[in-house]
């Protein structure tokens, strides 16, 4: 399927790793499909599963890729077998650092080039994805070799201290405020190169991709770090008029307690939230306890697979085995 995408306004003038902010556009997407290209489970027959995240957004003729998936070639193979042609996508949203976000970007690069030169050539990222993660055994964020790589390439990358408008109706968080400590993260881990010196990590640069269409705000994720209720809560402070009609990828919350499910499920019905593909780090747990607790259905909260879709006219396409 050759997509037929627009290329996005107002990025000539943006610099190269210069933070860029917007205030959030009243422009609503009339026309939205979500395909998930990465995670753990593959709903056909066709697809590769792995520990990872990538998604498609195709909103009124424009597209924007959010996230990469882990292995090299995962994403890469999952776009033959759906029949999907990267090659005019040109935004990148790379929602945080781990490898299992953007380990595919230079493949996909390297292979969408030999269409198209400008093929995934901007990645905007939040502030703090460039920051060390120093451990023993050596650096740990790869995120820092893979950006010498991709702009090595041509490619650009734009880091967001605040939100931003990729194209009307779609609006990049950046680093969102955590008022609730939702701790969405693995502990452990240590960043440095803040005002604060060296800290615990807790993925700031964390972002989320809110799409703003006529049935309501669609929010997607990437592994959710800074916590779902957070990112839902900055996204109504932008669009306090709009329901929230989707929650779309990774919440990381396959470890999380059952008083912890249950308070985020509460605070999801508080939003009246309408569907829920819980992807990726979810867990599929997780899915049934936030479907119950936010009064959802079976058709409604659905576990991601590769090839999941969601669209404003149809909701969930789940595919086969994650019905």
């Amino acid at each position: 399927m050759a997509l037929l995408c627009i290329p996005a306004i107002g990025l000539k003038s943006a610099k190269a790793q210069a933070p860029t902010t917007s205030v959030a556009s009243s422009a609503q997407i009339r026309a939205l499909k979500i395909t998930v290209l990465s995670t753990m489970l593959v709903g056909d027959t066709a697809g590769l599963g792995e520990w990872g995240f990538s998604a498609l957004v195709e909103g009124d003729g424009r597209c924007i890729l959010l996230d990469t998936g882990a292995h090299p070639q995962a994403v890469l193979q999952n776009v033959r077998d759906l029949n999907i042609d990267l090659s005019d996508v040109k935004d990148v949203v790379l929602t945080h650092n781990h490898l299992d976000h953007v380990g595919g970007l230079m493949p996909l690069r390297r292979e969408m080039m030999k269409k198209n030169q400008a093929a995934l050539s901007v990645a905007h990222v939040g502030r703090g994805i460039f920051y060390s993660r120093p451990s023993p055994k050596g650096e740990q964020n790869e995120m820092i070799a893979i950006r010498k790589d991709y702009e090595a390439s041509g490619g650009k990358c734009i880091e967001h201290a605040e939100g931003f408008d990729i194209f009307p109706g779609a609006w990049l968080t950046g680093p969102v405020p955590r008022k609730y400590p939702e701790r969405n993260w693995s502990p452990g881990g240590k960043v440095v190169h803040t005002p604060s010196g060296l800290v615990e990590d807790n993925i700031p640069e964390d972002q989320s991709l809110v799409l703003n269409t006529s049935r309501g705000l669609v929010v997607l994720t990437g592994c959710g770090h800074a916590g779902i209720i957070n990112i839902l809560t900055y996204a109504k402070q932008r669009f306090p008029n709009q329901p929230v009609y989707g929650v779309v990828g990774g919440l990381h919350l396959f470890t999380a307690s059952d008083e912890q499910l249950n308070w985020t499920g509460d605070k999801l019905r508080d939003f009246k939230v309408a569907n829920l593909l819980g992807a990726h780090c979810t867990g599929i747990e997780a899915v049934y306890r936030l479907r119950e607790r936010a009064g959802l259905t079976r058709q409604s909260a659905v576990v991601g697979s590769v090839g999941s879709v969601f669209t404003l006219g149809e909701g969930i396409r789940p595919g086969m085995l994650a019905k």
